[in-house]
């Protein structure tokens, strides 16, 4: 199974962009997007169903916000939509799809860069999105976790990491989240295939030329709990896919 996970920044802008002709070119057998911006009836769903994929869409009650959605080849055996707290539902933020013994989940976790209100907000969503996993997995112990986090782990995920101390996405308590996530037995994908610098997910639109100068951060991720780490077959990030900020990132799972 190979599955996207792609924070498409507007899934309207990312369609004007070409986004259905990369769509049908990568082929995933699940898609994650973050970031829809749209509610369902402005999703051109028919444009997905023309390649395959049934589309499963959890809206941010506010319109041309937020937003997650699964598009799949497979019929699910169940579709969960949201985490069950109603504080981090009406943004559209989680949603999970279960395959056999496989689960897929999609999480937006939220962005602290606008101020102290949302970054204290990002930080109570850390810390009721950890024990979330940790049911789910009670349940689901096959668990993939896609999505853009907001948090570049270490400092080889982020360019020049000495100017980004105190820079929201790369603050200590954000990496100490990420460092508990991954104690409680979940796998970065991508590097368990790759150790190099400079592989980036994001690239800020304020910076001038930030992706062709490749000065980026890697924040979008595919994690994978610990039994998985047998079945993983490959990950890459896909930085030819220009239709965000972001770019997809994949992995394969047999």
């Amino acid at each position: 199974m190979k599955i996207i996970s792609y924070n498409v920044n507007g899934i309207r802008a990312a369609a004007n962009k070409g986004f259905f002709d990369w769509l049908k070119t990568a082929n995933p057998d699940v898609l994650c997007l973050q970031e829809i911006k749209a509610q369902p009836d402005q999703i051109d769903v028919m444009a997905f169903a023309e390649l395959g994929y049934t589309a499963y869409i959890h809206s941010a009650e506010k319109k041309g916000y937020s937003g997650v959605a699964i598009f799949t080849k497979q019929t699910p055996d169940k579709v969960v939509v949201g985490m069950n707290n109603s504080r981090y539902d009406v943004e559209g933020r989680v949603i999970r799809a279960d395959y056999g013994d496989l689960s897929v989940m999609n999480v937006y976790i939220p962005s602290g860069s606008s101020g102290d209100e949302r970054q204290a907000f990002k930080m109570e969503f850390l810390e009721a999105f950890l024990p979330f996993v940790e049911e789910v997995r009670k349940e689901r112990p096959n668990l993939i976790v896609g999505g853009d986090y907001n948090i570049c782990h270490k400092e080889i995920d982020i360019n020049n990491p000495k100017r980004q101390v105190g820079v929201s996405g790369f603050l200590p308590e954000e990496r100490e989240w990420l460092d508990r996530y991954e104690a409680s037995g979940m796998i970065d994908s991508f590097r368990v295939f790759d150790q190099s610098p400079e592989k980036y997910t994001w690239w800020s639109y304020r910076a001038r030329g930030a992706r062709e100068r490749n000065v980026g951060w890697r924040i979008d991720y595919n994690w994978v709990s610990t039994p998985l780490r047998q079945r993983l077959i490959s990950a890459a990030i896909l930085t030819n896919a220009i239709h965000s900020d972001h770019c997809p990132v994949e992995v394969e799972i047999s």
